[in-house]
């Protein structure tokens, strides 16, 4: 079954839903009494079903993740600046494009769910969104298992275990959209978290280490806001705030201690050098 084929059950599945008033309601049972909060939350949406967020949630998705673009593709053409070999301008491209991928989806298909048309492409674009995450986290731990060196020497095996994972994960998406929420959290933690153990025990040279495991840190406080839609207000343009620091940091890393450091060890050389004479 086609992508689209299978974004068009989806949708026809939410249109049948959308005839019985009762499941559009989904559970209210934790629902504000006040009327004007209504504005910022809506019911929590029904298993199989995605949430349907108030204009305020709309916006505040389309902004949080829109205005990080642009500032994504420069920080793309830094990072190709900053590269001064080969396997640095692979990863500058494959991280980079990750990073512009992730805003890029992410704006877009929260934009086409506002305008509450397109419905088909709605859903392609929400699978898209879901996959770009997996992408961006196997794009993450790409530059420290191609230029670190590790104790043991499992950096090949370690990029297919990860990049598989995220392939297993798009399909995941594929298949079982909107379906199985907690176990798609699971495999958001999973993939983030297991390769985090080889990089954290295995890399002989702890620089940039502690910024690495920062950044972990907070997707992994973000991921509780996930899955929090109709429970706490905002929740979804939460966790995408907690994405733009997670992503801040492992890119202040990646450009500080992957990117151009020989470049960087060369110039400190030959000022010391000049010192020294």
């Amino acid at each position: 079954m086609s992508l689209k084929q299978r974004a068009g059950n989806h949708d026809n599945h939410n249109n049948r839903q959308e005839e019985r008033k009762e499941e559009i309601q989904g559970d209210c049972s934790n629902a504000p009494s006040d009327v004007s909060f209504c504005r910022y939350m809506n019911c929590r949406a029904l298993p199989g079903n995605p949430y349907n967020p108030t204009n305020h949630e709309h916006l505040a998705n389309v902004a949080t993740h829109g205005l990080l673009i642009v500032p994504s593709i420069f920080g793309l053409g830094w990072m190709l600046t900053l590269a001064d070999e080969s396997s640095e301008f692979w990863i500058a491209v494959i991280y980079g494009a990750a990073l512009v991928a992730l805003f890029t989806v992410s704006t877009t298909y929260h934009t086409i769910s506002f305008s509450g048309k397109f419905n088909t492409l709605k859903n392609i674009l929400h699978i898209g969104d879901r996959a770009a995450i997996y992408i961006f986290v196997a794009a993450s731990y790409t530059p420290w298992l191609v230029t670190k060196e590790m104790s043991l020497d499992l950096r090949v095996e370690a990029l297919w275990v990860i990049w598989t994972m995220a392939i297993l994960g798009i399909l995941y998406q594929y298949n079982f959209h909107e379906k199985y929420k907690s176990l798609e959290v699971l495999f958001y933690l999973i993939i983030g978290v297991c390769p985090a153990m080889i990089v954290v025990f295995a890399m002989k040279e702890s620089s940039g280490l502690h910024e690495l495991a920062l950044g972990g840190i907070i997707y992994i406080i973000g991921t509780m806001f996930f899955k929090l839609d109709g429970i706490v207000p905002f929740a979804h343009a939460i966790w995408h705030c907690f994405v733009i620091v997670g992503a801040t940091i492992h890119y202040y890393a990646v450009c500080k201690y992957v990117l151009g450091v020989r470049q960087v060890a060369l110039v400190q050389e030959t000022i010391q050098i000049i010192h020294d004479s």
